[in-house]
């Protein structure tokens, strides 16, 4: 069943990349001897070097769909993570970042291009984002009882093997077909607004991450251990209902869900900066995480009808707002906590999200969401 195959892949993907980014920066700072300064600078190559060939390769996708893009990045992020222990130099990590890693990240947007290639509009992206979600919610926690057994050596050598476990799953499903063109559905321009929206939600939600764990420790004098309980809150939602966007009926308009996923996700900040306890922020989990698997579901596929048949591109382009997001949060972030304190830089953030869901609700009023065009399989 190629769904079920390829939901496999992005789940074993999801497991090995949630593992290894979640302990990069340590390994940085641990093994390689990194300075706060070349951290930051060896993250930015990395979202770069991920941005540009995600960008690259969405095109490649788009005039020659193939599973050759997919299983050739996550390849080279087994290769690299098989030698990254051995690899102390600083100018070779940088180039890792730009080059191996980079390429790595854009394994995520070509998974879901294939989904979209390979199965149809259908209803096969919450279930294949539910995978990502899942992976996210245990490899964390399986790369901290590695790292604690075997240390960084042993983390990054199941990750190669978890990505060569990916990169085969990926080969067994099927190539995928032509994409069937329209004149009409044919478009060469690229969506400000909408991307405009996306990396507010996604600067916002990074950027949140950071002054929730300062607000709940120092602010609210909670111990380190809430933050895996709220995160681990978080992530369950997120997989439940991503799922639940499978069942919605077709007839409901993808517009309003993704400015309902924009406005739960602004409502979870307001309900985190009243909270003084436990109950007001593991609520507000829940509406974080509804709000994240409606925009980070519900969006990619807006996406790919709005640009489609051009679904590798619209798929990086999605993608590549994310890490925008990311790249932004970093300095936003630490400037806001710095100057404004952890409950105000909450309220800032709900701000950005309601900014976002403002582009994105007038990007949709300036040309209406488009027919999914069908895809033709050879």
């Amino acid at each position: 069943m190629p769904l079920l195959t390829l939901a496999s892949a992005i789940l074993v993907f999801g497991i090995a990349d949630s593992m290894v980014n979640s302990y990069i920066v340590l390994f940085g700072a641990d093994v390689a001897g990194m300075s706060p300064l070349q951290l930051g600078a060896w993250t930015s190559v990395y979202a770069l070097g991920g941005i540009t060939i995600s960008w690259t390769l969405g095109h490649l996708f788009d005039r020659r769909p193939a599973r050759a893009y997919a299983i050739g990045v996550i390849l080279l992020g087994s290769a690299g993570y098989l030698v990254l222990p051995q690899v102390t130099s600083y100018p070779v990590l940088l180039l890792m970042a730009a080059t191996v890693f980079g390429a790595v990240s854009a394994a995520f947007p070509q998974l879901f291009a294939l989904g979209r290639a390979t199965l149809g509009e259908g209803g096969s992206t919450p279930f294949l984002r539910a995978a990502w979600s899942l992976a996210w919610a245990v490899g964390p926690l399986l790369g901290a009882l590695i790292l604690s057994r075997g240390g960084y050596s042993w983390l990054m050598w199941t990750a190669s093997g978890a990505y060569l476990i990916a990169a085969l799953t990926v080969l067994v499903v099927p190539r995928p077909g032509p994409v069937t063109a329209t004149p009409s559905s044919t478009r060469g321009d690229t969506p400000v607004l909408l991307t405009l929206a996306v990396t507010l939600f996604f600067t916002a939600m990074f950027a949140g991450g950071l002054a929730l764990s300062l607000f709940v420790t120092r602010g609210l004098h909670q111990p380190s251990a809430t933050m895996g309980i709220l995160f681990s809150v978080c992530a369950a939602v997120e997989v439940v209902a991503t799922l639940a966007l499978a069942a919605l009926p077709t007839r409901i308009s993808q517009v309003a869900l993704i400015l309902g996923g924009f406005a739960t996700f602004a409502a979870y900040h307001l309900l985190t900066v009243a909270a003084t306890g436990m109950p007001l922020l593991i609520a507000g989990q829940v509406l974080r995480g509804i709000g994240i698997a409606i925009v980070a579901t519900a969006g990619i596929r807006y996406f790919q009808d709005y640009l489609a048949p051009a679904t590798g591109r619209a798929t990086s382009l999605f993608s590549n707002a994310s890490t925008t997001g990311l790249l932004v949060s970093g300095i936003l972030s630490g400037v806001a906590v710095e100057h404004f304190g952890h409950r105000a830089t909450l309220v800032l953030c709900g701000v950005t999200v309601a900014a976002g869901g403002a582009a994105f609700a007038l990007a949709a009023r300036r040309r209406p969401a488009p027919v999914p065009q069908e895809i033709s399989h050879a």
